[in-house]
């Protein structure tokens, strides 16, 4: 199992998975509590569409480090940018799922698109959640995403049960099986509890401008029965920032899209990296 060691005053491990190849790299960015484990259904098929596909998990979640610290966009792009470098990756595709879409926004508004050929949003967070004088359309104020954050310290378990059944669900019901759940949260027991907590509270994190700078071919992918990230002020919003992103909407899809419609998100996925060439 690859590793790379960020160093610093604390210095933390990353863990990543690399199918290697010749293949344009495909970096992919989880979702909350997740860990790179979430991308296991996408992983063969994007290799099947010739790419070389790498998914790491966050720091405090999954095989990583669980540091006190970092847990804000700045430090988490720049967690991203020291493993492009040190794969020394070129033409690659960054796909990021939920608040992963944060990472991908604030390393392309930071580091520029000088290795990158494309960038996913799927069922992300971009442009902000936040709702402020600057960005009067997000979901709601720091003290919402606060008051999820204080729910979550209060009560992991029950938090975290309510949270992935409503991930894979719409207005309609559950989408998924219950087994699906209970594989997601299995996957989320790794997170430590600062982690979880610390990351719920960067979700209103504004990214509009992060947005904007991207020069690179988008895809947005997004449920539009999302109860977790809702489409109307997520994806929704995403052309009047990037009027030539391709936006493709699954019907009825909650927000753990990648699981419930595994088909047709991997199928979108796969898609545009080959239409990259």
């Amino acid at each position: 199992m690859p590793e790379l060691t960020i160093p610093g005053e604390t210095p933390v491990t990353l863990h990543y998975t690399d199918t290697g190849g010749e293949g344009r790299p495909v970096v992919l960015v989880h979702g909350w509590p997740l860990s790179g484990a979430a991308w296991a259904s996408a992983t063969p098929v994007l290799v099947d569409a010739c790419a070389r596909v790498i998914a790491y998990d966050r720091r405090g979640f999954g095989a990583s480090s669980k540091p006190t610290d970092g847990f804000d966009y700045d430090t988490l792009a720049s967690d991203l940018n020291e493993l492009i470098l040190a794969l020394d990756l070129t033409d690659a595709v960054l796909v990021g799922f939920s608040m992963g879409g944060g990472e991908v926004a604030r390393y392309l508004g930071t580091y520029g698109s000088s290795r990158i050929s494309g960038a996913v949003f799927a069922a992300a967070i971009t442009p902000g959640l936040g709702i402020t004088d600057a960005n009067p359309n997000g979901a709601g104020p720091q003290s919402f995403f606060d008051g999820l954050a204080d729910q979550c310290d209060a009560d992991r378990a029950g938090f975290l049960d309510g949270f992935m059944h409503g991930v894979f669900s719409t207005a309609s019901g559950l989408k998924v099986s219950e087994q699906d759940v209970s594989d997601a949260l299995a996957i989320a027991a790794q997170a430590s509890d600062h982690a979880l907590s610390a990351c719920i509270r960067i979700w209103p994190t504004d990214l509009q401008n992060d947005v904007r700078s991207i020069d690179v071919p988008v895809l947005v992918i997004h449920g539009d029965g999302d109860q977790t990230v809702p489409f109307a002020v997520s994806a929704g919003r995403m052309r009047t920032y990037l009027p030539d992103a391709d936006v493709h909407v699954i019907a009825d899809g909650p927000h753990g899209i990648n699981v419930s419609n595994a088909d047709e998100f991997n199928a979108a996925l796969a898609g545009f990296v080959r239409r990259l060439g």
